[in-house]
């Protein structure tokens, strides 16, 4: 049976859900067999692909939700918030706290 798991994240970095964010969140959950939906302003996409993710427009401060499901789901959303919580590696403000869901 396939797990699921979810969490809430703040972008962190100051410019925000860009190219190069996309890309580390993106090479990080494709090391996982787990499915990624990610969300933001009401819309939903595949959390595997750069150009979806894009298309979220998220900025500094903007709230994500992320929802893995497969075998590997709960490792997939520790990651994913870790990610988040470095800012990308990019330097941070310090807007909002993680929240993880289990």
């Amino acid at each position: 049976m396939a797990e699921t798991s979810a969490c809430s994240e703040t972008v962190r970095n100051e410019a925000g859900l860009h190219a190069r964010p996309c890309h580390a969140l993106v090479s990080l959950a494709l090391g996982f067999e787990s499915s990624l939906r990610v969300s933001h302003g009401g819309r939903e996409v595949n959390g595997k692909s750069i150009l979806e993710l894009m298309t979220l427009g998220v900025v500094c401060g903007g709230e994500m939700e992320f929802r893995a499901e497969g075998s590997d789901a709960e490792g997939l959303i520790a990651s994913v918030s870790e990610l988040l919580s470095s800012g990308f590696g990019e330097g941070y403000s310090t807007h909002g706290s993680p929240k993880v869901e289990g």
